[in-house]
């Protein structure tokens, strides 16, 4: 994809095949998405636009024919600064069925009267239809047996601007007595290092104050427990990212919130920043005053170079798409 011009991803496909889901992997991108627009104003919607574009249309669709479609994408590809892409989404007929079988959705080309209710002719006449839709696509997605994982992979090494949002990575140090931080996916007890607390000159400093830092690092564990705490963390990230994961939050805690857990967060949070991760800092229990986000002035993370190309979309057990017709309306 052309990386100076405009994209315009118009998604379409079988009912139930998931197009709904890659219109969400594309939102989350950064693309301004809308489901089945009128075909008379895709040109509007792109003329109008300033970002990335995606539009998704099936037989539901105002309108809708493939060769008005076919004409709109070939018309787009004439305009200077626009780079449209078709996207064509399918699966298995026994596939399909069994999406709907479980999702108790009726076919839109099957929903009774004249043209009966068996979900089999539903499938075949949407076929029929978008055969020229198919032909034409430049990418061609068969999600019979996709996870989601990889859908998203799919679809964000085609599609991903540069710039895409990542995961948003938060730091925060807490003290234990007030409890632990609702959002926190990972918690660390950082009540086994040495306690600034009862030195009556550090007592009043915090985490911050480079006394405080020194006297908590010459602790003859932490060099230690910071190789494990790394080494733990780092490979964790690239795989939150191929798994979708759009927020981490991590928090550090120890007895006031203060001292420990304040100096590890901002020494975590530099460390993160340093390998190009986006990371926002935030200490609980000094108050507003001494939080610190610095997200907007940090890379946007290089997830999919440090294992594979960058997704968004958690299903860690990597099952099949079999619940994609949930999503499609």
């Amino acid at each position: 994809m052309n990386a100076e011009a405009r994209p315009f991803v118009l998604v379409t496909g079988m009912s139930g095949a998931g197009k709904a889901s890659i219109l969400r992997v594309l939102e989350d991108l950064g693309f301004e998405t809308v489901d089945n627009p009128p075909l008379a104003i895709l040109d509007a919607l792109v003329e109008e636009g300033s970002g990335p574009i995606a539009a998704g249309i099936d037989t539901r669709t105002r309108g809708f024919e493939p060769g008005l479609a076919l004409a709109t994408i070939e018309r787009l590809r004439k305009r200077p600064g626009i780079a449209p892409a078709l996207v064509y989404a399918t699966a298995e007929e026994d596939v399909l069925l069994r999406r709907y079988t479980e999702t108790r959705r009726r076919h839109p080309l099957a929903p009774g009267g004249p043209l009966g209710t068996r979900i089999q002719d539903g499938i075949a006449r949407e076929a029929a239809l978008l055969g020229p839709l198919r032909e034409a696509a430049d990418l061609l997605l068969d999600t019979s047996n996709l996870p989601l994982p990889e859908l998203r992979r799919i679809i964000e090494a085609r599609f991903r601007p540069e710039g895409a949002p990542g995961i948003s990575i938060a730091i925060q140090s807490f003290g234990f007595p007030k409890g632990l931080p609702r959002d926190a996916d990972l918690v660390f007890d950082l009540r086994f290092l040495a306690n600034p607390h009862y030195d009556p000159v550090l007592k009043p400093l915090t985490g911050r104050d480079p006394a405080v830092a020194e006297y908590v690092a010459a602790d003859p564990d932490f060099p230690g427990f910071w190789t494990r705490l790394t080494g733990f963390i780092e490979p964790l990230l690239p795989r939150y990212v191929a798994e979708g994961k759009k927020y981490l939050t991590i928090a550090m805690g120890c007895t006031g919130g203060r001292h420990r857990s304040v100096f590890v967060a901002e020494k975590l949070a530099a460390h993160l920043r340093q390998q190009g991760w986006r990371v926002d800092l935030a200490h609980r229990e000094l108050g507003p005053t001494h939080d610190m986000s610095s997200a907007a002035n940090a890379n946007v993370p290089p997830g999919a170079s440090k294992a594979e190309p960058s997704l968004t979309e958690t299903d860690p057990t990597s099952t099949p798409m079999s619940n994609l017709a949930n999503s499609e309306s």
